[in-house]
């Protein structure tokens, strides 16, 4: 376990080891790890420009004042869209893409575990967050992390070191059960990950898992089980809910320490080691691989997740991955505008009716 105390030790380093006005997108910063992250990502940065994506303009304007409270040299904007929606995650890169010449860190947290729920480009709701959006993030901006000098990373919070077999005939989850779904949804991310460290070999990425940290993935749920684990959290959950400061330190540690660099030799791979840690060992068993399966405690996944992992990749999974998800994001983007013609067309059919008088 990598203790708060280092955690916190290196966080107190970020201002004098990194420059200022690192460039951060937080997706999904209106609650939960994201809100906790960025309210403490503000406090450790030196004149950050962030961008927080979400879905409440309350909530973003909220956290954009407490932000502004913490770091009165720091530019914060707040997006509000739904990132279900792959056509609005393009219009989000795009105005990224306007204002800015390199991102250091994009940190994804969009997530929910309502089901049955089909978004109006045909995504399982789900998938559409978890898988889809996150990778149109990812592949959009891109090409903005690899200009960035002195950090490049990607943070994928989500349910790391719980990796498992991968069911290609349900790939959006429409029809598994919970814990099937959770190791399927895993592997997807990690292989996801690794795909695109395959391309841009200069840009670290991690997927973590958060530990129990409050906040809305619950939104919307139902059927028995997730009923009662919500009646548990609603009664307990004080009692085992990670503090959202220490939360917001360990994802901030997560996408700064040179601990998760792009590999052994990666000249911006963030703040220094502290002399109680050294580089972690990747998804694939190596040490300093740039790809990370983490848990709560900032430590990498076992033994077992990396045979599924190796059983995975010499099946081609990791291909099939990116191939599925490309394909449902194309199909995705099309079937908004086939819409979009139908209605022009319909429009252009249309032919008022003068009344008598």
């Amino acid at each position: 376990m990598v203790a708060l105390e280092t955690v916190r030790a290196s966080n107190e380093k970020i201002a004098s080891t990194l420059p200022p006005g690192l460039v951060a997108v937080f997706v999904g910063a209106t609650n939960g790890v994201g809100e906790a992250t960025v309210r403490q990502f503000a406090k450790w940065t030196a004149a950050p420009r962030v961008y927080l994506i979400g879905r409440s303009q309350e909530a973003g304007t909220r956290i954009v004042n407490e932000c502004k409270a913490l770091n009165p040299q720091g530019e914060f904007t707040f997006i509000s869209k739904d990132t279900s929606l792959i056509r609005n995650v393009d219009e989000i890169c795009a105005q990224i893409k306007e204002n800015e010449k390199s991102v250091n860190l994009l940190f994804l947290t969009i997530g929910t575990l309502q089901t049955g729920k089909t978004t109006d480009e045909g995504l399982h709701y789900p998938a559409a967050l978890a898988v889809h959006a996150r990778n149109r993030f990812i592949s959009n901006l891109l090409p903005l992390i690899n200009n960035a000098t002195s950090l490049r990373r990607v943070v994928s919070v989500f349910i790391a070191t719980l990796e498992g077999e991968i069911q290609m005939d349900d790939f959006q989850g429409w029809h598994m059960k919970l814990m099937a779904n959770r190791d399927h949804a895993a592997s997807i991310t990690t292989l996801s990950l690794e795909s695109h460290h395959k391309e841009n070999p200069n840009v670290s990425f991690i997927h973590n898992f958060p530990g129990v940290v409050k906040s809305g993935i619950t939104r919307g749920t139902s059927g028995p089980v997730l009923t009662a684990v919500k009646a548990v959290v609603r009664i307990f959950g004080s009692l085992f809910y990670m503090p959202p400061e220490e939360a917001g330190d360990r994802h901030v540690f997560l996408s700064t320490s040179a601990r998760y660099s792009a590999g052994l030799e990666d000249p911006a791979a963030g703040v220094p080691l502290l002399d109680d840690i050294s580089v972690a060992r990747g998804s694939d068993g190596t040490v300093g691989s740039g790809v990370y399966s983490i848990n709560a405690s900032g430590e990498s996944a076992g033994p077992k997740v990396e045979e599924a992992l190796v059983s995975l990749r010499s099946r081609g999974m990791m291909e099939k991955v990116m191939d599925t998800i490309t394909a449902d994001t194309n199909k995705a983007l099309a079937t908004h505008q086939e819409s979009g013609n139908r209605k022009f067309q319909a429009e252009q059919h249309y032919t008022p009716v003068e009344r008598p008088t």
